[in-house]
């Protein structure tokens, strides 16, 4: 028996890039993460609830009162449900009722936010904007925004309201009583007397009276009620900079309601702007200062900072400044775009990049070829991210291959500066989802229709397996190390000269916190470019002491698997009995 022990030292993350021969961490793994450096088995996921009707295209959640509410958009419809904050039972899907203006289409995408509308419900509401831009990201189509009292209310057009008017038949003047100051120029009129297609043309208030100027002559007398349309529709989605609504879309369109009144944009501190000559596609809120608020907003080709910072410049005050902090950026998807303790990441075509202040890319030495030479790029708008920040990660879902659905995701763990993938397992075919907040486990949709013709939702980080209706069955999960052999200095070193001999496992001794049995493999070659032998599986358990073998390669590999019911792993130091094999200078045995 070999007298020279080795433990078995890897850094973490799993290299994709490059050769098996050349990599200095774990070469291959499927649901597998890095806590302290080591792998551990990814948690499992619960069917919460298995009736949704259509793939997710855009999630929002909001707890309150005790009570969790989840919010999908479709692309013909949106669908709630409830749950509780514990073990999300509940119930569901309500259908929410939509606008008239809502228009069903295979393209939508949606963008939510909840806010508190002070001016209008002068409750919680929900916001949302399906941009028909699944397919393309710039998009140019200008889509209306759905808003509805929280939870389950109706959904309404954005940006129109009611009032009581005096008209006098063949005038194109008006008067509003009582006075309303959301009026003005430019927004729709319609409702008794009314032609179609009037538009306001002029606004004069004074002493309480507003009275307005139309573009079509009333053609009835008398006192009724109107409506006015903001007329507020746009292609790229909305963002919630409180206490301010914002929307964006075409020609760098960025475009503010008043504080705290989602329907009206025509107060003094409402604005509109064009940051750009190309499609904003997304926004998120940050800090300007200590209290202000502020805004960043991604264009297809620049990163703009908004940030409410009012100044008096003659007769006038100006409200929001507008920085340019990057012209030269990009961005992959409208879905691409987190925040993570203050710190924004996002994919763009062909990089990954954070903003911290400044605009820079992420280092990514790990799977960055693997990540964008297998991308989809047809369906690149399906890109999508989501955290999970109990292990520190950040996930991208993305379609990769000729796949239409996000098939794998590429996860980049803040805690500890490395990359991995969730090796094509299928916890990663995933549309939309949320994070955790006071439900603490991730909520996420799933793309492929399940036994009972529709689509689940999964509660992920829970328990180990995968639970559908009664059916429990084991999640895979395995890693699989780098070239342990001696010419590359063996076990945990990596040397530019070794020792041209074989090496031969005689033993391991596991480390691991383990539930229920797993199995390790041996596999290897004579060569870089030589054919993979790979060993049975060598079964253990918790309890297992040693594994005694004799399997030697000149370029060594071992893959450790956890494949049952309940099974669980998080490795430790495992120790490796190895000694000088054969000196072969052919190939595999």
């Amino acid at each position: 028996m070999t007298q020279k022990v080795i433990s078995l030292a890897i850094p973490p993350g799993i290299q994709r890039d490059g050769t098996l021969f050349d990599a200095p961490m774990y070469v291959d793994g499927k649901w597998v993460r890095f806590q302290r450096g080591r792998p551990r088995k990814i948690g499992g996921y619960s069917g919460l609830f298995l009736n949704a009707t259509g793939i997710s295209r855009g999630m929002v959640m909001q707890s309150q009162d005790g009570l969790n509410y989840v919010y999908s958009g479709q692309s013909g419809n949106v669908l709630a449900w409830q749950t509780d904050n514990d073990n999300a039972i509940g119930f569901g899907p309500t259908t929410i009722t939509l606008d008239a203006s809502f228009v069903s289409n295979a393209n939508n995408l949606w963008q939510w936010e909840i806010g508190y509308d002070s001016g209008g419900s002068g409750d919680l509401t929900v916001i949302g904007h399906a941009g028909q831009n699944l397919t393309n990201i710039d998009n140019t189509v200008n889509t209306t925004l759905q808003i509805g009292d929280f939870p389950y209310g109706t959904m309404t057009k954005l940006g129109i309201f009611t009032a009581s008017t005096v008209t006098t038949s063949g005038s194109p003047t008006i008067t509003i009583t009582p006075a309303n100051l959301l009026v003005g120029i430019g927004q729709t009129v319609t409702g008794t007397g009314i032609p179609s297609s009037t538009t306001i043309t002029n606004v004069v208030q004074t002493a309480g009276v507003t009275t307005i100027t139309l573009s079509a002559n009333a053609t009835v007398t008398g006192t009724n009620t109107l409506t006015y349309d903001n007329n507020i529709a746009v292609s790229g989605g909305l963002v919630m900079l409180y206490p301010y609504l914002f929307v964006y879309g075409n020609d760098g369109l960025i475009k503010n309601s008043s504080a705290g009144n989602f329907q009206n944009w025509v107060g003094a501190d409402a604005n509109e702007n064009n940051v750009s000559a190309t499609k904003v596609v997304k926004g998120l809120a940050v800090r300007g200062g200590t209290t202000s608020p502020a805004g960043l907003f991604w264009s297809a080709d620049q990163l703009t900072r908004v940030t409410y910072a009012p100044q008096q410049i003659g007769s006038s005050t100006i409200y929001w400044r507008y920085d340019i902090v990057s012209s030269q950026t990009s961005i992959m998807s409208s879905q691409c775009v987190i925040e993570y303790d203050g710190i924004y990441y996002w994919c763009g075509v062909d990089r990954f990049l954070m903003y911290n202040g400044v605009v820079q890319e992420i280092p990514n030495p790990t799977n960055t070829n693997f990540f964008f030479d297998n991308l989809n790029y047809a369906q690149r708008q399906k890109v999508w991210v989501t955290k999970i920040p109990r292990w520190g990660e950040i996930w991208w879902f993305y379609p990769s291959g000729d796949s239409v659905e996000c098939n794998n995701a590429i996860i980049y763990n803040v805690r500890e500066k490395v990359w991995y993938d969730a090796g094509y397992a299928e916890g990663a075919n995933r549309s939309a989802g949320v994070f955790s907040e006071i439900y603490r486990k991730p909520i996420w949709a799933d793309n492929a229709i399940n036994t009972q013709g529709e689509y689940t939702l999964w509660s992920h980080e829970t328990g180990v397996n995968q639970t559908y209706l009664t059916q429990v069955t084991a999640v895979q999960s395995y890693f699989e190390t780098n070239n342990l052999g001696w010419v590359t200095g063996g076990p945990g070193n990596v040397q530019v000269m070794g020792d041209n001999k074989w090496i031969r496992i005689e033993r391991v001794e596991p480390d691991f916190v383990q539930d229920g049995e797993m199995n390790l493999y041996i596999t290897g070659k004579g060569y870089a470019d030589d054919v993979d032998v790979t060993s049975e599986p060598y079964t253990f358990g918790p309890t297992t002491l040693k594994v005694d073998m004799r399997e030697q390669r000149r370029e060594l590999r071992m893959k450790f698997e956890s494949n049952t019911f309940n099974g669980n792993y998080e490795m430790g130091k495992v120790l490796i009995s190895a000694d000088i094999g054969d000196e072969r200078s052919t190939g595999n045995p």
